[in-house]
């Protein structure tokens, strides 16, 4: 029977998981043309970070709209789960 810290870990992934997913969906659903990129890599307390690139012709006004609805959405997550995922939304250019 696997230990309480095991079950812990697993249970906290699969809640990461699952709000990666959804926050992947929102972004879908803001800007179907944006390309997404997850690194679930732990830095500094991040349990992940998700990286959007909407496309050029993306206006800067509906590009600020986006980055605000996807920090609303971070926040939120937070505060709801303790579970900290920076969404950063990039130009393009900035995309390795």
């Amino acid at each position: 029977m696997p230990d309480k810290m095991t079950q812990s870990t697993k249970s906290r992934r699969s809640l990461l998981d699952r709000y990666v997913t959804d926050i992947s969906l929102f972004i879908k659903k803001q800007c179907p043309e944006a390309v997404i990129e997850v690194s679930l890599a732990r830095y500094e307390g991040e349990d992940a970070h998700i990286l959007v690139f909407p496309p050029d012709s993306l206006s800067d006004k509906a590009r600020e709209k986006l980055a605000d609805a996807c920090a609303d959405k971070s926040v939120s997550i937070l505060l709801e789960t303790g579970l900290l995922i920076l969404i950063g939304v990039y130009e393009p250019a900035q995309r390795r």
